[in-house]
């Protein structure tokens, strides 16, 4: 994936025995899975759908109890990031999503937790998503968050040995984009959802022939 698998995804609301039957169905016809979550899961629960499920992108939406009590309404965020850990051991591609709220989730200190926690738990493979935030709801009051900001965040996954972030609603940013972690070469160019131009061939960098991660 890194937006490899689906680049168009639509989040609804469904119910975790839904899931098994459509994973286990899909498996059966050959199709690629992906749960798109934010995370609240048990570890019993992603145990038994572990061996249907390909891709697990998961919300991780702040790196304290304070924050995330602010933002997702639960304070022991740290189950979110075990069952996130056990979707890596069970061999599924996971990618990680930060949706950078100003004023909630946006200093430094956050950013490297999660960067840091995703190097160090799931991997330098692991696709980091840092996205814009645009006001909704309850948080209308709020300003978009600037373009700044998240490019600082993506230095910062970077510096943190990430091999790819991207930035996130904001379109015709170039780091929508998917480089090679070795020699930098353009791979996979975007705008949105759209996919403009695919240049991996048979899973590896066409520059420099290293192997890229995830699921083609």
């Amino acid at each position: 994936m890194h937006r490899h698998i689906m680049d168009i995804q639509r989040a609804c609301p469904i119910w975790f025995e839904y899931t098994l039957d459509a994973a286990k169905l899909a498996r059966e016809h050959g199709l690629y899975t992906n749960y798109v979550t934010n995370g609240f899961i048990t570890e019993e629960a992603l145990e038994m759908i572990a061996q249907f499920l390909d891709v697990y992108r998961v919300d991780i939406k702040a790196f304290n109890e304070k924050t995330y009590m602010r933002t997702g309404h639960i304070k022991q965020f740290r189950g979110i990031l075990d069952v996130t850990k056990k979707a890596k051991e069970y061999g599924m591609h996971v990618e990680v999503v930060t949706n950078v709220t100003p004023g909630f989730n946006d200093n430094e200190t956050e950013l490297c937790g999660i960067a840091s926690w995703i190097k160090n738990t799931l991997g330098a493979e692991t696709p980091w998503h840092v996205t814009r935030f645009y006001p909704h709801l309850e948080l209308s009051h709020l300003p978009p968050t600037p373009i700044v900001v998240l490019e600082k965040a993506w230095e910062i996954g970077k510096e943190e040995g990430l091999w790819y972030v991207y930035l996130g609603n904001v379109p015709g940013h170039r780091w929508e984009n998917t480089y090679c972690h070795k020699c930098g070469e353009l791979l996979i160019e975007r705008y949105v959802f759209e996919i403009l131009k695919n240049r991996i061939q048979k899973g590896k960098c066409p520059e420099c022939h290293t192997v890229i991660p995830g699921r083609y």
